[in-house]
């Protein structure tokens, strides 16, 4: 399909001409495009919804994922790098492009000739940024960060005395006010701390100087979106939620967007006393019949899910057995008679109406489920497709 060539091209020499020979993750497009829809259900139309795009498309392919979101309307693209910036302005995009990480001092002048509107905690970056604006003779764009408790980048809250009139004299061209921003850092659970953050934001707005008309206040995050829609302000930024995570707890669950897959290489039948992979770590105690696929760690399929995860074969669970290796995985198929070499194996995802959530892959590796799709690794195709079936 098209929406294939950006991420893939640079593999057409060493690959098979069919991504579905091996390993893939297939993605819906048209689920991706629901839970757009359901984000802006939740702010509602005059909210700019500014989609999160980084780390490749939270591991689904950034290329497609704009494909699949220009018809929806989104008012910009976040990303957390200036490099992932650029990817995107070379795919043609012309929207806002906003980098929410702080920025090295080496990537400003970069971001200035991009075009990017960069995130500022501090007022060196600030500085910097201007710097690098007269040198290009162009306007530095920048969101102001205020860190409300979150900790880990923005101006502080509870120091705005200190800093505003500092940010206040480097304000002027070149540079442009583009926006105001904090990061809600539990959002996916009940509680105050929300809106505690909130209206810390807000003590700080009152000190500001006021924004530009054209400048836009954001907070909300996916779960931030879904739960406090009455603190959407101007923007929000989705992420897990647009590729079919579990925001949180109590949130509406969004609809499946990946599944990971791969195919049967070999079938083998092992006796009493057989064992199978790395340490030996799974010893039959009767007959069984064991399927090697053709994935493993080398690909992003989380190590720990070794002889504790499952995975779906002809819409039957069936339990991983041993160790998983880089390039290879083993299942007990015990019992179902007609799987043959070739055949698809789902590790999350759905396959013939049955389903292993991503959360639960999450869980049983230990992690979480943004973790579980940003580890996917080159070598597995993205294949989008309108149903995101195989």
């Amino acid at each position: 399909a098209p929406c294939c060539a950006p991420l893939f091209s640079h593999l057409s020499t060493t690959m098979s001409t069919d991504l579905r020979s091996r390993a893939w993750v297939d993605v819906s497009i048209r689920a991706f495009q629901q839970n757009f829809l359901s984000i802006r259900g939740a702010v509602g139309e005059e909210v700019r919804i500014l989609p999160m795009v980084k780390a490749n498309a939270y591991g689904l392919g950034v290329g497609q994922a704009i494909d699949a979101l220009e018809p929806m309307g989104p008012w910009g693209y976040g990303v957390a790098a200036v490099e992932e910036g650029l990817e995107i302005r070379n795919l043609g995009v012309t929207k806002p492009i906003l980098v929410l990480s702080p920025l090295p001092p080496g990537s400003y002048a970069t971001s200035v000739e991009a075009g990017l509107s960069v995130s500022v905690s501090d007022p060196d970056a600030l500085a910097r940024l201007k710097s690098a604006a007269e040198s290009a003779n162009r306007p530095g764009g920048f969101h102001l960060e205020v860190d409300t408790g979150m900790g880990r980048a923005g101006f502080p809250w509870n120091k705005a005395d200190e800093w505003v009139p500092r940010v206040a004299a480097l304000l002027g061209d070149p540079l442009r006010w583009d926006g105001c921003f904090t990061h809600f850092h539990s959002a996916d659970a009940p509680g105050d701390a929300t809106g505690t953050q909130w209206t810390r934001l807000q003590e700080v707005l009152a000190k500001l100087p006021a924004m530009p008309p054209a400048a836009i206040l954001h907070a909300c995050n996916s779960p931030g979106a879904l739960r406090r829609p009455d603190f959407a302000a101007d923007a929000v930024r989705p992420g897990i939620f647009l590729y079919g995570g579990v925001a949180g707890e109590g949130i509406p669950s969004p609809s499946p967007v990946a599944s990971l897959r791969a195919r049967i290489t070999l079938i083998r039948d092992a006796r009493e006393g057989d064992t199978v992979g790395y340490g030996a770590t799974h010893e039959a105690q009767r007959s069984e019949r064991w399927a090697t696929a053709g994935i493993g760690y080398g690909d992003g399929l989380p190590r720990l899910l070794g002889n504790r995860g499952h995975a779906l074969v002809g819409g039957k669970r069936v339990p991983i057995i041993g160790r998983i290796s880089m390039d290879v995985t083993v299942l007990d198929i015990t019992g179902l008679q007609d799987v043959q070499v070739g055949d698809v194996v789902t590790f999350f995802g759905e396959d013939q109406g049955a389903r292993i959530p991503l959360e639960d892959v999450a869980s049983q590796a230990e992690t979480i489920n943004y973790e579980v799709l940003t580890d996917l690794t080159q070598r597995v195709p993205r294949i989008w497709t309108d149903d995101g079936g195989y």
